[in-house]
């Protein structure tokens, strides 16, 4: 489903984010990509949503060379793979409903359409009762969780999650962490960036370890080993 292939991105002679990585990752997989800050985390991400461009390689999602899509045309990708920030993006003046809402607009969805999938997708992640709270009236938990309804509203085929608990508690973070498996369950690929040990020993699924922009280890049932 999604393939790095050799993939490097230099910024410049000083700074190489990414060297050379390689790996695959299958539908329905949900998976862990773990290291330092500046181990290359967020540059695989960005890469992957053609953010940004490898220097060397390529990246491919469905059998897609992601990087040869037209900029016209990079909607439709993005449209497949919902993203999921540290801090969490919401627009401070419109209400949770309306934060989910704004995604499918964009995506063209017609007013019946929001009117149905936003209550649905505030209800999956416990969230219904705040649909007309603004973020300011919401905790960083719940704030998240509009950051995931947000992302899964249009049904991608992968969620990407970058930090997705690096500003939560340890409750919130674990609540979280549920919420994602629970997303995976219903056959959405997960890709977690993240440098918390006990969130990915806790998964024990697939761990991708980055040092240096280099992967060391790919572990099917892995742990946090740095």
């Amino acid at each position: 489903m999604i393939v790095f292939d050799h993939v490097s991105k230099v910024y410049s002679p000083t700074s190489t984010a990414v060297e050379d990585v390689t790996f695959r990752i299958e539908s329905k997989e949900f998976i862990s990509i773990v290291g330092h800050s500046g181990a290359g985390k967020s540059t695989l991400l960005k890469l992957l949503l053609a953010e940004d461009t490898p220097s060397e390689g390529k990246v491919f999602f469905e059998d897609v060379d992601v990087h040869a899509i037209p900029k016209a045309d990079l909607a439709v990708l993005r449209r497949k793979i919902g993203t999921v920030f540290q801090d969490f993006k919401l627009l401070p003046s419109k209400t949770a409903f309306e934060n989910v809402a704004f995604a499918m607009e964009a995506a063209g969805a017609t007013d019946e359409d929001i009117e149905t999938d936003v209550p649905q997708v505030l209800e999956l992640v416990g969230l219904i009762d705040k649909a007309h709270h603004f973020p300011h009236e919401l905790s960083g938990g719940e704030k998240q969780r509009v950051s995931i309804a947000r992302a899964i509203v249009n049904r991608p085929d992968v969620i990407i999650a970058d930090e997705p608990t690096g500003n939560l508690d340890p409750v919130n973070t674990y609540e979280i962490i549920e919420l994602l498996k629970k997303i995976n369950s219903f056959d959405t690929t997960v890709i977690v960036a993240t440098h918390n040990k006990d969130i990915v020993n806790g998964l024990e699924r697939r761990v991708i370890t980055l040092e240096g922009g280099k992967i060391t280890r790919d572990a099917k049932k892995g742990k946090y080993i740095l």
